[in-house]
């Protein structure tokens, strides 16, 4: 578990805000006020505690590993390492957290019918139930980055088939969430004529914010995921042939007359080492094709950028993200080149957009 220094951020805020407020409340409790306050800080870091326990509990029973568990300016959330999820699995992970929250809110409820507590204890105790109460109805709203957004993404997922399609409809449900929240907290409020507490609306506007930034994060890589399947070394690779660094510039002009397709030289054991540039070659008087060896006019390709020509996905895109070059010849299971694969190709099919090209000549 980690906590992270941004939590500081809002257990100051906390205290800054909420114990004034208690004093006035309360004039007998005088600078222990704002301990009371902080107290409600630990408190409410507690309740997220337990939050994320319980997901990372429900997730152990489905042997999803946990990577951490972290507290921060904006509540917390579990991280986990790589796993199989599927609809039904991820709603009970989902809803594990408000259902915890849900608890302690009735278990705080129980002690104050008790009437145990009195003064600053039992103002806590109230607080802490209501906490807890309004992070399990919060969390349960449908619309990711919350817990209910599970819900719409395995409904559409189940319906769809596609994990990617329903992270896409809860992000958007996160967004429209977003948008009733200001509109009912915020705008409403002010076009009637009334001046909202100043206080109220900056944590308003934080919190819509960082659902916006969650809603809009999730839809984002989901487009990415939806993507990986149109990465294939075979399907973005454009033609080309392999002859070896021992060849001629005519050798080249045999395979490629016209620039294509592309050409790729190999070292004596059969490696790509290079890329013919199709203008250099042209670049060299008929005269000297004969006697221009094609190391002359071609460029180097890093260390170890060729590619099978079945790799596709995550793993494709993992490999070549380790390489330094933007070209990765693409070979056969016994090495033969078949083709040339370029990094501007790969980004475009993870993106779907086309770099613009430059107006410079």
């Amino acid at each position: 578990m980690y906590l992270a220094y941004s939590w500081f951020i809002i257990a100051a805020f906390t205290v800054i805000v909420y114990g004034p407020a208690l004093l006035i409340r309360e004039h007998s409790l005088g600078i222990a006020a704002y301990f009371v306050a902080f107290a409600y800080a630990v408190l409410l870091a507690l309740s997220v505690l337990v939050h994320e326990l319980a997901h990372a509990l429900s997730a152990k029973a489905f042997n999803w590993p946990t990577e951490k568990i972290v507290l921060n300016l904006w509540g917390g959330h579990t991280q986990f390492e790589s796993f199989i999820a599927s609809p039904g699995r991820s709603v009970v992970v989902a809803l594990a957290g408000p259902a915890a929250n849900f608890v302690l809110a009735g278990g705080a409820w129980l002690v104050l019918q008790t009437g145990i507590f009195t003064g600053a204890g039992d103002t806590l105790t109230n607080i802490f139930m209501w906490a807890n109460f309004l992070i399990g109805i919060f969390n349960v709203l449908p619309g990711l980055p919350l817990d209910g957004g599970r819900l719409v993404e395995s409904a559409v997922w189940k319906a769809t088939g596609s994990q990617e399609k329903g992270t896409v409809a809860a992000g958007w449900a996160g967004r429209i969430i977003v948008i009733v929240l200001v509109v009912w907290i915020v705008v409403l409020p002010v076009l009637s004529g009334n001046t909202p507490d100043l206080s109220y609306m900056l944590i308003t506007i934080l919190v819509c914010s960082f659902l916006w930034m969650g809603a809009s994060g999730a839809i984002q890589q989901a487009t990415l995921r939806g993507r990986l399947p149109l990465v294939s070394a075979a399907a973005l690779a454009e033609p080309a042939v392999g002859i070896p660094n021992s060849a001629t510039v005519a050798d080249v002009l045999r395979v490629a007359p016209y620039g294509t397709p592309a050409v790729v030289i190999c070292g004596p054991d059969g490696r790509p080492q290079g890329v013919v540039d199709p203008h250099a070659t042209a670049a060299v008087p008929p005269s000297q094709v004969y006697t221009t060896l094609v190391t002359a006019v071609s460029t180097p390709l890093a260390e170890g950028a060729y590619v099978p020509w079945s790799s596709s996905g995550q793993e494709l895109i993992q490999y070549l993200a380790q390489l330094s070059g933007t070209e990765y010849a693409v070979v056969d299971e016994v090495g033969t080149v078949m083709g040339l694969l370029r990094q501007q190709a790969v980004v475009t099919a993870i993106t779907g957009k086309v770099a613009r090209r430059s107006g410079r000549p």
